[in-house]
């Protein structure tokens, strides 16, 4: 078994952890001697015990899951800052040039078809399938045709300047665009030495921006994009379990 698939194997452990601590909106970030990092609304201190509120999945959301620990326990407590404004992209200029969508017709493909590209780029790369369809469930929905307000296209939303980097001539084209996402995350993992949450971190928010912060930037989309990849990776695991 290689080094990569032993730190993949190990993804099952990451996501319970995700899954027992959603993040979004978060208030503070609660770092904790062992290791443990996690996302509260708030917390409650009674004697040497601490309360953390976790954060709801959603707005209007369950706000009263929670776990206690030593107030000892914790090592430090930061603010979450909002992410960076985005910039809403100018409006696009009347073009003679085709589109991808008068170019290429775009197939629509059901669940088994898209599991069976995902499997074979999956296997091409080393990467777990079921990794490679939480990031299509998180990214597109399986939206053979989804564009973001951004500009990213296609199953694995693959920006413009990323597919025309990776040889993808047409991001709505399954295949193309599967193999794209797929070798930009197996890039991601080796630039990370297959820590799997950096890469997807650097999958949403980009490598610069982990670079800058040294790991998962504080950003609560991109710490709320991480938990719902392996928070689906691991619900899929279960299931095939059973």
């Amino acid at each position: 078994m290689t080094a990569r698939s032993k730190t993949r194997s190990r993804l099952t452990l990451l996501a319970v952890i995700a899954t027992a601590c959603p993040i979004a909106r978060a208030a503070e970030h609660i770092t904790l001697r062992n290791g443990f990092e996690l996302d509260c609304a708030r917390r409650e201190t009674t004697g040497d015990r601490v309360r953390l509120y976790l954060l709801p999945t959603n707005v209007g959301g369950d706000t009263t899951n929670y776990m206690e620990v030593a107030a000892t326990a914790i090592l430090r407590t930061e603010p979450i800052p909002d992410p960076p404004a985005q910039t809403k992209p100018a409006p696009a200029l009347p073009s003679a040039t085709p589109t991808p969508y008068s170019l290429f017709p775009i197939p629509s493909l059901t669940p088994a078809e898209i599991h069976q590209l995902l499997a074979r780029a999956g296997a091409t790369h080393n990467i777990d399938t079921d990794l490679l369809a939480s990031l299509v469930h998180a990214e597109s929905n399986g939206n053979v045709r989804a564009v973001s307000r951004a500009g990213a296209q296609g199953l694995m939303q693959l920006m413009p300047a990323t597919a025309s980097s990776l040889g993808v001539a047409n991001s709505f084209a399954p295949e193309q665009n599967i193999g794209g996402g797929t070798a930009y995350l197996d890039a991601l993992l080796t630039r990370y030495h297959d820590d799997i949450a950096l890469a997807l971190a650097a999958y949403n928010a980009g490598p610069a921006a982990v670079d800058r912060y040294h790991g998962i930037p504080p950003y609560a989309e991109t710490r709320a994009y991480v938990a719902r990849v392996i928070r689906e990776f691991n619900r899929l695991k279960l299931a095939a379990a059973k």
